[in-house]
C-alpha cells in the first residue's frame, strides 16, 4: 500500500511527459485542497482504445487521491474538429454522427474511472451559447503568430497545404471549457500542449488562476504507428477478451515495458523487475502474456482473463480452431459488412485493406475479393486470433 506521499510522487510521474508548473502542482496536492482535474474527449469515434487511457488513468489516480474529476464530452468541440495531431485538415462531422458516436463514451470511460464520483458536462452546455463578442473577446488573447508555428500547422502551411479559420478556434474552445468548469489542472496528451496552455492563459481573463498542466505521451498501436481508430491499430476498451489478448500479444516487444507502465497500474517496482528480466534474457513473450492478462483482467475481470490466456495458447501457440467460436447473426453478409459489425475492422477502408493484406479467411480459404459473400454455418477468420461464425 503506497503512502500519499508515494502516491503524490507516483501521479506527477507515472505516464507523464510535462508538468506546468510542477513547483505548484506538488504545493497544492500537498496541501490538502481538493483540486478540479479535467480532461476532455471529443467523440470522433465510437470507441475508446488504449491510447486514451493513459489519460483516464491520469484521471483515475486523481480521483483516488481524493480530487474532483471532471469528464468533458466533447460533443460541440467535436463538430469542430482538432487537429492537434493530424497531417491534413480534419473535416467537420455532423451532429447525428457526434451522437452516435458518443451513447457509449461514459459506459467506456466507466472501465477506468469512477463514474458515480465523477463530473461528467457536455461543452455544448456553454460553447453552444457564445456569441460573437465573446468569442472576440477570447480570440484576442492569442496571436495568428502562436498558432502557425505549431509544428503540424507549420509544416502544413510550408507544404503549401489548406489551413482553415475554422482550425484557428477550436483552441478558444478548449480554452473555454476549462473556464466554464473552474479547472485547477487539465490532462492531455502531447499533441493537446498549445490547446492546454489555452485554457492556462484564458482563466485570468475570467478572474481566475490558470490551471496546472499534465501531459501524457502518445501509445503506439498494433503496428507501431500512434494509435489511432483512423489507422485502425487500435485496442479497444470494450473489445471482447479474446480480441484485446490477441492484439496484445500482438505488438512490438519492445513496446512491453511501455505498456506496462503507461497502460496498466502494476506497480512500478514490478515493471523495472520485468525490465530488468528482459534485458538479462529472459523470452520477452512471457512478459507480454503477463500484460495482456493484466489488461484484459482491468477491463473485464480475472475468470475472464485466464480464459482469454488459454483461448490464446489453443489458437496461436498450438495453432487450432477454438471449438467454441461466437456465432454472429449479421444483417448484410458480404464480408466487409460481417468485418465491421463483428466488430473484427472499424470501417469499410480498414476492412478492405485487411483484405487485400491476405488477412481474412473464411473456412479457412484467404478472401480474395471484396464481394465475397458468406452463409450461415461459415467460419470468419481474422489474423491469427479472431473468430465468428455466422448464425
Amino acid at each position: 500500500m503506497l503512502s500519499k506521499e508515494e502516491k503524490i510522487k507516483e501521479v506527477l510521474t507515472r505516464g507523464v511527459e510535462e508538468i506546468i508548473v510542477k513547483e505548484d502542482l506538488e504545493k497544492k496536492l500537498r496541501s490538502g485542497k481538493k483540486l478540479r482535474i479535467k480532461l476532455g474527449i471529443d467523440p470522433t469515434s465510437p470507441n475508446l482504445h488504449l491510447g486514451r487511457s493513459v489519460t483516464l488513468l491520469k484521471l483515475r489516480d486523481f480521483q483516488q487521491l481524493g480530487h474532483k474529476i471532471v469528464l468533458i464530452i466533447g460533443d460541440f468541440t467535436g463538430l469542430v474538429g482538432d487537429t492537434s495531431d493530424k497531417d491534413s485538415e480534419r473535416p467537420m462531422l455532423e451532429r447525428k454522427i457526434i451522437e452516435q458516436n458518443m451513447k457509449n463514451y461514459v459506459s467506456q470511460a466507466g472501465k477506468v474511472i469512477d463514474i458515480k464520483k465523477c463530473e461528467v458536462r457536455h461543452n455544448s452546455e456553454w460553447l453552444g451559447k457564445l456569441n460573437y463578442g465573446q468569442i472576440g473577446a477570447q480570440a484576442d488573447l492569442f496571436s495568428v503568430a502562436e498558432f502557425i508555428t505549431r509544428e503540424n500547422i507549420k509544416r502544413r502551411l510550408d507544404a503549401g497545404k489548406r489551413v482553415s479559420l475554422r482550425e484557428m478556434i477550436y483552441p478558444l474552445m478548449q480554452g473555454y471549457d476549462s473556464v466554464a468548469i473552474r479547472a485547477d489542472v487539465e490532462i492531455g496528451g502531447t499533441d493537446q500542449r498549445f490547446n492546454l496552455l489555452a485554457g492556462r492563459k484564458m482563466q485570468p481573463f475570467y478572474k481566475q488562476a490558470g490551471q496546472n498542466i499534465i501531459t501524457g505521451p502518445l501509445v503506439e498501436g498494433t503496428d507501431g504507428r500512434k494509435m489511432s481508430s483512423s489507422w485502425g491499430n487500435t485496442i479497444n476498451l470494450n473489445e471482447s477478451p479474446n480480441q484485446m489478448f490477441g492484439k496484445v500479444m500482438s505488438i512490438k516487444d519492445n513496446l512491453i515495458i511501455r505498456y506496462f507502465t503507461l497502460l496498466t497500474r502494476v506497480p512500478t517496482k514490478d515493471v523495472r523487475k520485468y525490465e530488468k528480466e528482459i534485458k538479462e534474457g529472459a523470452n520477452p513473450r512471457d512478459f507480454k502474456m503477463k500484460l495482456a492478462y493484466e489488461i484484459v483482467r482491468f477491463y473485464h475481470d480475472e475468470k475472464t482473463a485466464k480464459t482469454a490466456w488459454d483461448y490464446f495458447l489453443k489458437t496461436f501457440s498450438k495453432k487450432e480452431t477454438p471449438k467454441d467460436i461466437p456465432l454472429l447473426r449479421v444483417k448484410e453478409h458480404d464480408i466487409i459488412s460481417v468485418l465491421i459489425e463483428s466488430g473484427a475492422c472499424e470501417s469499410k477502408s480498414e476492412a478492405r485493406r485487411v483484405i487485400q493484406q491476405g488477412g481474412v479467411k473464411v473456412n479457412q480459404k484467404t478472401v480474395q475479393s471484396f464481394d465475397r459473400v458468406t452463409r450461415a454455418g461459415d467460419v470468419v477468420q481474422k489474423g491469427k486470433r479472431f473468430f465468428i461464425k455466422i448464425a
